[in-house]
């Protein structure tokens, strides 16, 4: 791989610790959902964070493949649904509902568009064969 651009963070003290970027773009305190054990609260989580950056890989991989069929997405948006949840081994496993808002394609497009989005997704790369990643189409109607 040629690598174009290398992103970099640090996380001090774990779930309920500080992540910071090296470009001080992110800068937050972490707090551990209830739903986990903790203590809840407004600061961000490593859930959130990666819901974040995969929604936003897998739009731009949306829009490249719509601007190599020269399909016109509009107002498109992508929402990540993460989901920590423990397995029948009692190890922690991630899941990803990627839902697709495509208020401009019919759902045939649309299918064809988030699939081979999914196929080259920096994001659903890394994720293939190792997290249920379940891909969702909203259409106008």
């Amino acid at each position: 791989m040629k690598t174009l651009y290398t992103a970099e963070a640090t996380t001090k003290g774990g779930r309920a610790g500080k992540v910071t970027s090296s470009s001080k773009a992110i800068d937050n305190q972490l707090s551990v959902p209830k739903e986990l054990g903790g203590e809840g609260g407004n600061n961000t989580n490593p859930e959130e964070l990666f819901a974040a950056g995969y929604s936003a890989c897998y739009g731009s991989a949306l829009q490249h493949v719509a601007d190599k069929h020269k399909i016109d997405l509009g107002d498109f948006s992508v929402t990540a649904s993460v989901s920590i949840g423990k397995t029948e081994e009692e190890d922690f496993q991630l899941s990803v509902i990627l839902d697709s808002y495509l208020p401009t394609v019919d759902i045939e497009t649309g299918e064809k568009l988030v699939n081979e989005a999914h196929k080259v997704c920096p994001y659903s790369k890394a994720t293939r064969d190792n997290i249920d990643v379940t891909l969702n189409i909203l259409l106008d109607e």
